[in-house]
């Protein structure tokens, strides 16, 4: 069965470094679908389809991929898909989620905000997390997910931090 990846950037700052692109560029090599929120991909699609056309961007390699890998964007606001290479799926997007998991194919990502993730992680969609943490201190900010209505136990399998600082932490799913 093929998993959900869900991959988080934790922070409000622009830290970045080749080896995060490195990262994200190798955490899609098993990946044939993009999973997305309406919030997130109203601002996601247009950005990298953007990065994708401009060979001098530093951020280029990533966003080949992120461009050509086919999206779904799970809304029940948007009556008209405005984007190239996506499917607007809107009703029980769970089911939805489900059903994607059973077909054939690569692992699917999901690049959330956190209404979206917690949904997954609250419908027991997410099979492991990617959370690369920027070190800032950012006051009386949001939760990254929203309250969590169950337990959701994660084991920790991978940890590399990266030259600006930032860590990722990779967490497996425990069921």
């Amino acid at each position: 069965m093929r998993k959900i990846k869900l991959q988080m950037n934790l922070s409000l700052d622009d830290k970045w470094d080749v080896g995060m692109t490195n990262f994200c560029i190798g955490n899609l090599k098993n990946v044939d679908s993009i999973l997305l929120g309406r919030t997130t991909a109203e601002g996601f699609i247009p950005y990298w389809a953007d990065v994708a056309k401009n060979p001098k961007d530093i951020l280029y390699k990533l966003g080949k991929p992120l461009h050509t890998i086919p999206k779904i964007v799970f809304s029940n606001n948007i009556k008209e898909n405005k984007w190239e290479n996506t499917t607007v799926l809107n009703g029980d997007f769970a089911r939805s989620i489900k059903t994607l998991k059973k077909k054939k194919g690569k692992d699917i990502i999901v690049y959330g905000g956190n209404s979206f993730a917690t949904s997954l992680i609250q419908n027991d969609l997410v099979d492991e997390c990617f959370l690369l943490i920027n070190p800032v201190e950012l006051g009386n900010g949001k939760s990254e997910f929203n309250p969590l209505k169950s337990n959701f136990p994660l084991t920790l399998v991978k940890s590399k931090s990266f030259d600006c600082g930032v860590v990722l932490l990779c967490y497996s799913r425990q069921r």
